[in-house]
């Protein structure tokens, strides 16, 4: 008779939380790319709740509580059923603790980040070595030290890699989480990009008068900087622009929308589509500024969300010319869900669709050319030679 008490004060304590998770008001929205937020009036939405299906849940909770070989808490497994809810959504949408939600809301959208050490090749042992890892520093916490070698990062084996792919898998949006396989220490550790990279659009003129802009970040001044540099370096000479996008983890949607507006005239860039936000299109504005420029994007497949939304619109309106590798295949806009306990839930909501109406995630971008970086060529001989395959494109 307790237990069965129990478990009934239980339900109603299950049904309480769930309705306060499941539709609390949300306050942060992410209207154009993940973590880009705007205020919100309080909305509130109710539902009924699957009470058959709440009523196994308390049978297994209990079967799990009272047999488990190790013990564990009421709230340690709430914890993880509520964990197990939302990861199990997607790829992205998570449970975030009240102090991983802190430290998000105190990062600024767009930023490109690393982790809180550098790499450094040791040729003759065909190792990357950690370095610049200070003391008391949250991978150190972790146990890593300087002069360990990392051997893969999320599942990658860094043995053959050069500089470049290297870099692509340590960078990624601020906030973000990688997983490293270190020597020395038995399983992964997950570690978080916490150290700001400068994100300035970095311009290279080649040989062939092909002027190469690196964009690391779709960042909010990233279309005036765009302009701004084509305008610095037109002359008669210049024979096309090719916009390098390859390790760009996205950023905003807003300045990836921008920049495709400065090549297009019309038509539309992107769409979202969504249960709860609504859909949305976001379409090219008249101009002629730039339609004469004869245009090329290079990607790789870590070219992720609204690098591939301004991949897409260039090469389904026939705009640019796409060579590298497939995209990663990220489409989603999400919303962050502050919880009363002052943890949040992080869901996706939309998801992006380019042109001629494709979905981008899971699915990614192909370029008109595969052309991936060889292993064994240096950066300076792929640009010349990417450059070389553009021109040769009508």
């Amino acid at each position: 008779m307790l237990q069965h008490i129990k478990y009934k004060k239980l339900i109603v304590s299950m049904l309480l939380c769930c309705s306060q998770f499941a539709f609390a008001a949300p306050v942060v929205k992410e209207k154009l790319s993940p973590l880009h937020s705007d205020s919100e009036e309080p909305e509130h939405s109710y539902a009924e709740v699957p009470i058959e299906s709440i009523q196994q849940f308390v049978q297994i909770y209990g079967i799990v509580r009272d047999n488990y070989v190790d013990v564990k808490s009421d709230d340690a497994l709430f914890q993880q059923a509520i964990k197990g809810l939302v990861s199990g959504l997607d790829r992205y949408s998570r449970y975030l603790s009240a102090e991983e939600y802190r430290q998000l809301i105190q990062y600024t959208e767009g930023d490109l980040a690393s982790v809180d050490f550098a790499l450094s090749p040791e040729v003759h042992v065909h190792k990357w070595m950690i370095r610049d890892l200070k003391t008391g520093s949250d991978s150190y916490k972790l146990g890593l030290r300087n002069g360990q070698s990392i051997l893969k990062i999320d599942n990658q084996d860094l043995k053959n890699l050069n500089q470049d792919k290297v870099l692509g898998l340590l960078y990624g949006s601020i906030g973000s989480t990688l997983q490293v396989q270190a020597e020395d220490l038995n399983g992964n550790l997950n570690l978080v990009r916490n150290k700001k990279i400068e994100t300035d659009i970095e311009p290279v003129m080649l040989h062939n008068q092909v002027l190469v802009l690196k964009i690391r970040v779709f960042q909010q001044d990233t279309a005036n900087e765009i302009k701004r540099l084509i305008e610095e370096n037109s002359s008669p000479r210049l024979k096309a622009v090719l916009i390098d996008l390859r390790n760009n983890p996205g950023g905003l949607l807003s300045a990836a929308v921008e920049s495709a507006d400065l090549f297009l005239n019309s038509g539309i860039i992107v769409s979202t589509k969504s249960r709860s936000e609504g859909n949305q299109q976001f379409q090219a504005l008249p101009g002629n500024e730039f339609q004469n420029i004869k245009l090329g994007i290079l990607i790789n497949h870590r070219s992720a969300s609204a690098a591939e939304v301004f991949t897409a619109a260039m090469k389904e309106h026939q705009r640019a010319w796409v060579i590298g590798e497939k995209s990663y295949g990220k489409g989603v806009v999400q919303k962050l869900f502050p919880l009363p306990s002052g943890a949040a839930l992080q869901m996706t909501v939309s998801h992006y669709y380019t042109p001629n109406g494709n979905m981008i995630e899971g699915q990614g971008i192909q370029p008109n050319q595969t052309y991936p970086l060889p292993p064994e060529m240096k950066e300076d001989v792929y640009l010349d030679r990417v450059a070389d395959l553009f021109l040769k494109k009508k």
